[in-house]
């Protein structure tokens, strides 16, 4: 059977999956070296946070095309494609295009005293992409961290913005908040702009003190508020259209305005039509995403730490059901308790999943923590796949907990058994 397009690129980055998660930026500043440094050719906005990253870099990429500017964005993780995680115009790279800039840059991996990992490598090529495309600006989300991330080798950006900061991936970033921030604070460079999102006060006196030390200027931009015209927020006096859903979107978006106008003030022509234009046509697929089932409405959410979780909960209460069935499957590093303690109300049901090629989280272990976290819960069950919970799934049914499981979801309903509300 002749590989897909996915499956030719996932071939070719399989070799440098066996260096993991690597946190360091010496073997990313060799590789880009033996490229030719084509980060230092690309004016850049640096986007750093627990939550929120993505969904702001998406609302930024969409401004500034709607403004007439050529721009590249760079996200991870993907949902069906590697080509999601490379955009120039809001159009991701080609199959053909992403294949030849990984053969490029192994030309040039015999000189090098690193082999890069798999994030190093398609950094790199995002890089490479977004300079010979001439792209006017790029909107760069950090992978993991900030301070040692493979994405902090750019040249001093535009703006720094540094969304939220949460209890995540604190195996490789420290085990307190304090410390979390102290990593992605790492992104802010001297004398540089940043938009800072809110952070507990363990955090903000820590990138306080950060933005002290580098002279950085700072805005705390507070969340917008929904206007009275539906489906419309407003900040600051600016009135825009608000189409990704729920309340942390209040937070995410003003932080993307806040970080625009950041932008007028160093002289780049944004008119108030591009940032209405902007925003309502921003689109981030699998964050708070509706979906039909069997005839039913199917919520999904990635919701894979324990604030996004709380935001998912927010939302469904104001959808008014009178209980909900979670069909969750976590990653086995994920903060299992805090995000069922999020979740899980009296009388909802609990129907826990595998995530398809990684490392699962052990689902008679996850069932006995959930009657820990919320004895209350009316049921809870094991299905050995998503589509098995699917197929037994009742009303107000909701799917969360990793971002690779909404993949597998979405690429369901790629084929066509499920189809968009």
């Amino acid at each position: 059977m002749p590989l897909t397009s996915t499956d030719a690129i996932t071939s070719a980055l399989a070799p440098y999956s066996r260096f993991g998660v690597r946190l360091g930026l010496e073997p990313i500043q060799e590789l880009l070296s033996a490229l030719g440094a084509p980060q230092e050719r690309v004016p850049l906005i640096h986007v750093a946070g627990t939550n929120g990253k993505g969904s702001v870099c998406a609302y930024l990429d969409s401004v500034l095309r709607a403004a007439g500017y050529r721009t590249g964005r760079y996200t991870s993780p993907h949902l069906l494609s590697w080509c999601e995680r490379i955009c120039v115009d809001g159009t991701a790279i080609a199959v053909d295009d992403f294949l030849a800039l990984i053969r490029r840059i192994e030309g040039v991996l015999p000189q090098l005293t690193y082999q890069p990992s798999q994030f190093e490598l398609v950094t790199a090529a995002a890089w490479l992409y977004f300079a010979e495309q001439r792209v006017d600006i790029a909107v760069i989300e950090v992978g993991l961290g900030g301070r040692l991330d493979a994405t902090n080798v750019c040249p001093p950006p535009l703006v720094s913005v540094i969304t939220s900061i949460g209890w995540d991936h604190w195996q490789r970033l420290g085990n307190t908040l304090g410390a979390i921030a102290g990593e992605k604070a790492g992104i802010l460079k001297s004398h540089r702009p940043a938009i800072i999102g809110p952070v507990p006060p363990e955090a903000q006196a820590v990138i306080q003190t950060r933005l002290e030390q580098l002279q950085c200027p700072a805005v705390w931009p507070e969340p917008a508020q929904w206007s009275a015209r539906p489906g419309w927020a407003t900040w600051r006096g600016i009135d825009y259209p608000l189409p990704l859903a729920g309340e942390m979107q209040l937070v995410n978006s003003a932080l993307a305005i806040a970080t625009v106008q950041e932008l007028q003030q160093q002289g780049w022509s944004i008119a108030p039509e591009a940032i209405e234009m902007g925003m309502g046509q921003t689109r981030w697929p699998g964050r708070l995403q509706w979906l039909s089932w069997q005839g039913q409405g199917l919520l999904i959410d990635g919701a894979h730490n324990a604030p996004a979780a709380a935001y998912l909960r927010q939302y469904v209460d104001q959808l008014g059901w009178p209980t909900v069935t979670w069909v969750v499957g976590m990653l086995a590093n994920k903060d299992h308790a805090g995000i069922l303690q999020q979740l899980l109300r009296r009388g909802d049901r609990l129907w826990l999943v595998p995530v398809p090629a990684h490392q699962s989280a052990d689902l008679d272990t996850l069932a006995a923590l959930a009657r820990q976290c919320c004895p209350e819960v009316a049921e809870c069950r094991c299905f050995g796949s998503i589509l098995e919970a699917l197929a037994a799934s009742p009303p107000h049914a909701v799917v969360c907990g990793s971002l690779y499981l909404i993949a597998v979801v979405l690429g369901v309903h790629r084929n066509g058994v499920l189809t968009a509300l």
